[in-house]
Parts: C-alpha cells; structure tokens; sequence
C-alpha cells in the first residue's frame, strides 16, 4: 500500500473503494459501518464527516 491511484464512493454497493498503485484495493463497507456506529444524530453528522474525509487521510497517509 503506498500511492493512492484513486478513492471513490461507489454508489451500487454503498462503499469507499481506495486503490493502490501495488495494484491493492480497500473496500469498507459504509452500510455496515454505519450500523454499528451512528446510533445518534450526533455521531450521524460524525460518520458523514469522517466518511468525507476518509480520501484525503488515506492520501496522507500513503504519502508519508
């Protein structure tokens, strides 16, 4: 895992696909994701927020 090629939110199966450039990929599973964690309207606004962001932390942290 070390550059990010692209990071997308793929609509059909409600996930963030990352890829790399060693041909690795991430998938998590925003459905399952949100289940467990967004019990509240507060940690709803939360999870948007982190699901937002998660392109530019993965992008961060493969540059280091």
């Amino acid at each position: 895992m070390d550059k990010v090629i692209s990071c997308a939110f793929n609509i059909d199966a409600a996930c963030v696909e990352v890829k790399f450039a060693d041909g690795s990929m991430i998938s998590i599973d925003c459905t399952l994701v949100e289940a467990e964690v967004a019990r509240t309207m507060y940690e709803s606004s939360e999870l948007e927020r982190l699901v937002y962001c998660l392109c530019l932390f993965m992008y961060h942290l493969s540059s280091k």
